[in-house]
Parts: structure tokens; C-alpha cells; sequence
């Protein structure tokens, strides 16, 4: 670190993000401490009071508006758009006519200095972005050349091919005729494709939430902000955007050396609002940026890593380390960010995450694997409460499993378990072995059986993989999923239904804002459970109301939290460490229990898994021993992916030269009728991907 010269912040306005801005914040204090001799250079475009900023980094403010190109700002009303400049661009709207698809139109028609002109339109919501794509597809189509619609139709495909949704249908579509949508919830290959395709001037004109325009390189002609208005339930309504945010969609503007200029053009319905929108965005200022480190979330992961790292050992050397953050600049109030420290550092203690002796503080060991695994502390304070609780009630939970009656329903009893001692899952089994079934049954393979006679396979029966994954659904860590109209009442049954997988005590349906929390996270838990059931993916996307692209954020946030769960487990010499264990993996691969083994072959994935499952192919071995035609068969007659396969799998002979599938055996693919049983059997194949 003392070798470095020079480190470059971009963004630098991302201070003020109340998710990432403590990290920027924190890194920048860090580094700065470390090597004093260190020049640290940051860029924005939109910081309003960027003289603090500079004065907190100890730098020179250096001010320029250069632009590769020109951006013309301005506001469009009636039939043209007025400029900050007092120059007018005619922009006729017919009667019936929207503003939008007139201003698209416009730029594809060019004004002789340059190509055609591709648009950016951001609107406020997912279903506004899609539905605007529809619009603005009708309008693109009209200017494409009959190589275009040839390349954009390959690209639809493309499209189709990354998941079986509507949502992914409806992209293909709208890519098509040369229009797209983006938002969050469009998977990361979808995103890419409508990126790459835009960059290259095949897709015309994309209609986009402001996730666009934080850091992804996608210029275009013109930017056509629709809506400066977002719906916010604190605000009470429709609150306008910040100028910063509208600054920096208005940035995306101009294509270096594609354009002559570049417009970003807000909508007026009268001359009210048009005045409006000149003064509080086109002649306004951005906000000014505020640190967002004293929130105590952020503090609690900052203030464990830096005492984790040795970076600081007293109470005082944290607050003088805290001292040169952009926080400590711009305070007013130089007690708060002590009194919040010590309400951070007892908790932290509280939760054995660190230790004092006299004056120094050290992390402890869990504290320690806390901070590298990167958690909110209070994630992991839960992750380990919970397995702890079912640590302590793992023979109560185990008999209501298996349909044995409790004295008493669990959510009366109190956390202390008074019904008995420790007992291993493995002495639960009854001697017939008839212990329930299905997902949550007592048998490690859901029929009751155990081989094993150390235990570790009935150890993965309990906790059971909806009590994980709602316990890691509960921590600060994993967005849940709102509970919408309907939804209370669904998943409070579902709630006592599946009460005994749950790792805690269920809050009381009194406690509104606890139990309302609950079920949220019961809501993501069972969309994680459905997606390991092998249910399909737009079944999920209907289900719940989310995109391809939400679906992967809660696989990939419950992956890593099930990780971290694994190393807490095996950090505290808890037995759940294997239940823990497979159910990551099954949500890392998306499959039902039997096709673990197989999905974890690179190159396999889910879909495939099932497919070769239903093939007779069920193991990592059988790849390695099976007949090459009925594995070329099950992988519809893709030498160059089964041949990957075969040699991922450690086959000795992998080529697939000469193979014919249709030598395969009768029952190498199953028949329509045969695999869509097969599909409902595993509740329909799901298709995010293969993952690989």
C-alpha cells in the first residue's frame, strides 16, 4: 500500500448513496491514513458542494465544463423543444400523438450532420420502461434496413434463449423491431445483449429506470427524460428527482465521435411546467453530497473491519481514524459520532463479535470471520442466533417433523428450550425408518433413510432448506420481497404450516411490524425453495412479481449468505454445518437433492442435469461409463457441449467424433409426454441459465 502514488475515485458523488457511500468513504480514509504521501484524484459531474469534498481529500479543486461534445438541455412543450442555449428545435406533435415517439422520430430522422440519431428514454417505474419499449417499437421499425432486421432478429433470439419468461419474450419482441427495455429486474445476459446491441446502433432506442444511468456506458443523440417524478411512500406521493439524478441522465446525452452534438430534453404539458423544469433542473445546481457513515448500519461493518484489521485498538483511535472522514468535515454536531460509536461498539461486544480488555479492543475469532465475509454485523448476529436456537431445539423440531404432537405449539413456548437435552438427529430415526417424506421429512433423502452411521446424513435434515433460507431472508443483507395485496393472509397459513422449520419463535401476530417482517421474509424464502424445487422460472417471475434479474439477486445474495452461514457454523462447532452446506448448493445449481451431483459438472446446470437425469445418466460416474449416444442424445445433439461434458466430468475418451444420437436407446430422451411428467414432477424445469 505505501508504494501506491496515486488513487482515482470516479463517481466521487457516490459518497451520498446511503448503501455504498460509507464504503467509498471509509476505503478513501483508509487509504489516505496508510500512505500520507498518497494523491488522490476524484471525478464527478454532478457535486454540488464540490470545495468540501475537495477540502476533505486535502485536494485541489480543479472546475472544467468541458465535454467531448455539446450537450443541449432543454425542455420540450407544444411543438418544439426550447433550449438553455434560446435556440428552438421543431418537434411537431400530431393530434393523439405522444411526446415521446415524436421526439424517437425525430432523432432517427437526422438533420443532415450526422447518422441517425439513437434515444435514451428513462421513465419511473419497470412497467412504465416496458411498456414504453411496446410504444417505441412501433415508432424504430418504421427506419430499419433489411440487414438490421435480419441482425436484430438473430439478437431476439438470443434473447429468448437466456430465459423462458415473458418478460424475456416481451424483450425479444420489442428488440426485434429495433426498441428495448432495461431495468433491474432483466437477468445480467439480457442487460448485456440490449447493451452491446444499443453501443452498436442495432437497437435504436432504449426505454430505461435510472439504473441506466448510474455508470453504465450507454450514450445515445438524445435523452428524453418522461418522468421526473418517482412514487415515494415517506413523501407521500410523487416527489420529484434530484437534479443530481436527472444531471446524470441528462449525461448520457452525445456520442463521442459518432454525433455532432448531443440533447437532453425534459416534458412539458404547459407552459407552467415548462418554466418549472428550467429552473429546477436546467438552470439548477446539483445537491450537495452528505456522508452517509453515521448510520449505524454502516458503522457497524466499518468499525468491526477496522478494528479487525488492527487498523485501530481503542475507543480513541476510532473516533481519531473516524475523525478524517467526510463525515468529521461536515458535521455540526462533533458529539453524535462518538455517542453512535459507543452504541456500535456494545453492540458488537453484546454479540461476541469483539472483546475489551481495559481500553483495547480486539475481534474476536467469529468477529474476526464476520469482517472477512464482508457481513453486517447484525446479519451475522442473526445467522447465528438462529442456528444456535436450532441447535438447542433440534429434538423438539425433529419430532414435530416427523408428526409427533408438541406439548405445546411453539410459538407460545419461550426461547429457552425446558423440554429436554441435546439429542443428535441421528438418535431421532425411528428404527423403521419411516420418517416422514417430502422436502422437509426426517430422512436425509426425504424417505426416512439413514445410512450413515455417524449422523451426518440425518444432520442434514434439520434445519431443513426453507428454515435456512428464511433465516438468512431475515438479515439486513438480502432485499426481501414486499408483501402485496392478498399476500398477508397466504403466507400466515403458509407461516403455521411450516412453523417447525422455522429457526426462532414466530413473532405474534400482534406484533405488526415484527410478524409483517416475518412473513416478507417467508415470501423470498419460498421463492428460493421454489427455485431449488426446480419450479419454472416464469412460474416464479408470475408468482411473484419479480423479473429474471431479481430471481438471480436473491439466488446470488442467499448463496453467499448460506456461505457465510457454513463458516459461522463450522467456526462455532455446530452440526447444522451440513444442512447449511447442501442447501447452498442447491441454490447455487437450482436442483432438486438427486441432481446435485450432476449440476456440479462444469457445463451441466440445471436444465441439462434433469435432462440427462430423465436420460438414465445420473452421477458424475455415469458421464465417465455412459453410452456416448444416449448422453449426446439427452443434450439434443450438441457434440461440442456434451463432448465439454464428458471431459469436464473426467471421461478418458470425451470425443464425440462418429457418435450418433440416433443409435441412443429407446429411453436415452424421454418423449414429450414423458418429459413434461417428468417437468411436473420436478414442478416445471426452470431455465435461468445454466449458471456455467
Amino acid at each position: 500500500m505505501d508504494q501506491l502514488t496515486c488513487v482515482v475515485a470516479d463517481e466521487v458523488h457516490l459518497v451520498d448513496d446511503r448503501h455504498r457511500g460509507p464504503t467509498l468513504e471509509v476505503t478513501l480514509a483508509k487509504l489516505r491514513r496508510l500512505n500520507t504521501n498518497l494523491q488522490v484524484v476524484a471525478l464527478s459531474a454532478t457535486v454540488g458542494n464540490a470545495g468540501v469534498v475537495s477540502d476533505w481529500l486535502d485536494a485541489e479543486l480543479v472546475k472544467s465544463d468541458w465535454r467531448p461534445i455539446d450537450l443541449k438541455m432543454g425542455v420540450h412543450y407544444g411543438n418544439a423543444v426550447s433550449f438553455a442555449d434560446g435556440s428552438q428545435r421543431e418537434v411537431p406533435v400530431g393530434r393523439g400523438e405522444r411526446q415521446t415517439p415524436a421526439l424517437v422520430a425525430d432523432a432517427l430522422e437526422g438533420d443532415g450532420e450526422g447518422d441517425q440519431g439513437s434515444s435514451l428514454v428513462f421513465v419511473n417505474s419497470r412497467r412504465n420502461a416496458e411498456s414504453a419499449a411496446r410504444r417505441m417499437a412501433d415508432v424504430t421499425e418504421r427506419y430499419l434496413t433489411g440487414d438490421e432486421r435480419s441482425d436484430l432478429a438473430e439478437l431476439a433470439a438470443e434473447i429468448r434463449d437466456v430465459s423462458d419468461t415473458e418478460t424475456s419474450d416481451d424483450l425479444a419482441n420489442a428488440v426485434a423491431k429495433g426498441a428495448a427495455f432495461h431495468h433491474a429486474g432483466l437477468a445480467a445476459e439480457h442487460r448485456t445483449l440490449v447493451e452491446d446491441a444499443f453501443r452498436d446502433r442495432l437497437i435504436k432506442c432504449i426505454c430505461a429506470t435510472p439504473t441506466l444511468a448510474a455508470g453504465v456506458n450507454t450514450p445515445s443523440r438524445r435523452v428524453v427524460v418522461r418522468d421526473w417524478q418517482r412514487y415515494d411512500g415517506d413523501y407521500g406521493g410523487m416527489k420529484p428527482l434530484d437534479v443530481l439524478e436527472v444531471h446524470q441522465m441528462m449525461g448520457r446525452a452525445g456520442r463521442p465521435g459518432l454525433d455532432p452534438y448531443g440533447e437532453a430534453v425534459l416534458l412539458a404539458k404547459d407552459a407552467d411546467a415548462r418554466d418549472e423544469l428550467f429552473e429546477r433542473y436546467i438552470w439548477a445546481d446539483a445537491e450537495d453530497v452528505r456522508s452517509k457513515l453515521a448510520a449505524e448500519p454502516a458503522l457497524r461493518t466499518h468499525l468491526l473491519a477496522t478494528v479487525a484489521s488492527g487498523f485501530a485498538h481503542t475507543r480513541e483511535g476510532l473516533l481519531e481514524f473516524l475523525d478524517q472522514t467526510l463525515y468529521a468535515t461536515q458535521t455540526d454536531d462533533p458529539e453524535r459520532l462518538g455517542q453512535v460509536t459507543d452504541r456500535v461498539l456494545d453492540y458488537l461486544e453484546v454479540n461476541g463479535f469483539v472483546e475489551f480488555d481495559g481500553e483495547t479492543i480486539r475481534a474476536t475469532p467469529v468477529g474476526h470471520t464476520v469482517s472477512r465475509l464482508y457481513l453486517d454485523p447484525m446479519s451475522a448476529a442473526e445467522i447465528i442466533d438462529g442456528l444456535e436456537w436450532a441447535a438447542d431445539h433440534r429434538t423438539e423440531k425433529l419430532r414435530a417433523l416427523a408428526g409427533e404432537t408438541p406439548e405445546k405449539p411453539t410459538r407460545d413456548r419461550s426461547e429457552s428450550d425446558e423440554s429436554g437435552g441435546f439429542q443428535r438427529a441421528s438418535e431421532m430415526v425411528a428404527d423403521d425408518g419411516d420418517g416422514g417424506g417430502g422436502e422437509h421429512g426426517v430422512g436425509a433423502n426425504g424417505d426416512g433413510d439413514s445410512d450413515d452411521a455417524d449422523g451426518v446424513e440425518t444432520d442434514r435434515t434439520y434445519p431443513t432448506p426453507l428454515g435456512l433460507y428464511h433465516l438468512v431472508c431475515r438479515t439486513p443483507d438480502m432485499y426481501q420481497l414486499y408483501l402485496k395485496s392478498g399476500d398477508r393472509e397466504t403466507y400466515t397459513e403458509l407461516c403455521y404450516e411450516r412453523e417447525p422449520e422455522f429457526l426462532g419463535r414466530v413473532p405474534s401476530e400482534y406484533e405488526d411490524v415484527a410478524f409483517e417482517d416475518w412473513l416478507s421474509a417467508l415470501k423470498t424464502a419460498k421463492l428460493l425453495e421454489d427455485w431449488v424445487g426446480e419450479v419454472d422460472e416464469d412460474r416464479i417471475t408470475e408468482r411473484y412479481g419479480v423479473g429474471p434479474g431479481d430471481i438471480r439477486g436473491k439466488v446470488e445474495t442467499a448463496e453467499w449468505l448460506l456461505g457465510a452461514a457454513e463458516r459461522l457454523a463450522t467456526e462455532l462447532d455446530l452440526d447444522s454445518v451440513y444442512a447449511v452446506r447442501e442447501a447452498k448448493k442447491r441454490v447455487e445449481y437450482g436442483v432438486r437433492e438427486e441432481l446435485l451431483d450432476l449440476a456440479g459438472v462444469r457445463g451441466v446446470g440445471r436444465k441439462r442435469a434433469r435432462r440427462l437425469f430423465e436420460a438414465g445418466v445420473e452421477t458424475r460416474a455415469d458421464l465417465r461409463e455412459a453410452d456416448k449416444s444416449r448422453v449426446l442424445a439427452a443434450l439434443r445433439g450438441r457434440r461440442k457441449t456434451a463432448q465439454n461434458i464428458l471431459e469436464a466430468a473426467g471421461r478418458k475418451d470425451p470425443s464425440m467424433d462418429e457418435v450418433d444420437e440416433g443409435d441412443a436407446p429407446d429411453d436415452a430422451v424421454p418423449d414429450d409426454a414423458g418429459f413434461e411428467t417428468a417437468k411436473e414432477r420436478a414442478d416445471q424445469q426452470a431455465s435461468l441459465g445454466d449458471f456455467e
